[in-house]
């Protein structure tokens, strides 16, 4: 059976939670809320003004783990003051999940390409998640939505290289391409079955640069907003918003295109679809 997703012009905080809504899904228990916190000096990653009702809603503690690059989240201290610096400590609760080691190790027995996944251990803590994802461009991905908010988002900051690194940490940056997608699919798999599917996703597709929230230096958005996506399913969540990119007619549709076909980010939805991860099938209901 396709998946639902939902799908709404409208984007304000307000239409946020309302599409969260009609999921129909109580998150149950302690629930974790994973986002980008944005790195310091980019212009383009969604604002905790903008996620506050739906997080509200959900009693939800905003979830983040530290990078594996240098820039103003590689470390916890540092993590922190930007986190406090973009405001996100005056209305949540704040979780650095890596913030103190060790890692806690996931198995995935069905991955691909990597069998483990190294995770923030303060994942313990929480019995579901709330993914709020800025759809957007990646330096590396192609794309940055759903599955890369599940893998390379809650991923500690060793655990990043090791899927960068498609299982060899010291790879990080020198890893076969297709392989570096696939243990992010496999990885985002590891998180879903961690909580037994009582996860959530949210799209959001606005300031479309082609480049990522990571960027501290970011190309300012090169299409127009498209609008709010909400799904049960990573796969056809991300699956839902390339295809609205490519239907779009805007004039910067296409930069965003070569920023992802050139690194062939649709083979990460296409491995996530190959292991169960979910489903390229959906039914796209507007609101």
């Amino acid at each position: 059976m396709a998946a639902k997703v939902y799908f709404s012009r409208e984007i304000t905080p307000e239409k946020v939670l309302e599409m969260y809504k009609l999921l129909g899904k109580e998150l149950p228990g302690k629930v974790a809320v994973k986002l980008h916190s944005g790195e310091e000096g980019n212009q383009n990653f969604l604002r905790p003004e903008f996620w506050k009702p739906v997080i509200e809603y959900v009693n939800g503690t905003v979830v983040e783990c530290n990078t594996a690059y240098e820039g103003s989240r590689n470390t916890t201290e540092k993590h922190l003051q930007t986190m406090e610096k973009h405001g996100w400590n005056k209305y949540f609760d704040v979780d650095l999940m890596d913030g103190e080691g060790p890692d806690l190790e996931l198995s995935i027995p069905e991955g691909k390409t990597i069998q483990k996944n190294y995770v923030g251990k303060n994942i313990v803590n929480y019995d579901s998640m709330l993914v709020l994802s800025h759809f957007k461009g990646h330096p590396m991905g192609g794309y940055g939505g759903a599955i890369k908010q599940l893998s390379i988002g809650v991923a500690s900051s060793y655990g990043k290289a090791y899927i960068h690194g498609a299982g060899e940490p010291e790879k990080i940056w020198s890893a076969e391409h297709d392989l570096f997608l696939e243990s992010m699919a496999d990885a985002a798999l590891s998180i879903v079955k961690y909580f037994k599917g009582d996860t959530a996703f949210v799209n959001v597709m606005k300031n479309m640069s082609v480049d990522c929230d990571c960027c501290a230096v970011a190309e300012d958005p090169c299409m127009k907003d498209i609008g709010i996506l909400v799904s049960l399913d990573a796969v056809a969540i991300d699956q839902a918003c390339l295809d609205l990119v490519y239907a779009s007619e805007d004039p910067g549709r296409d930069h965003l295109l070569e920023r992802i076909e050139s690194r062939n980010g649709v083979h990460t939805i296409e491995a996530a679809a190959a292991i169960g991860l979910g489903e390229r099938e959906y039914e796209l209901i507007e609101v």
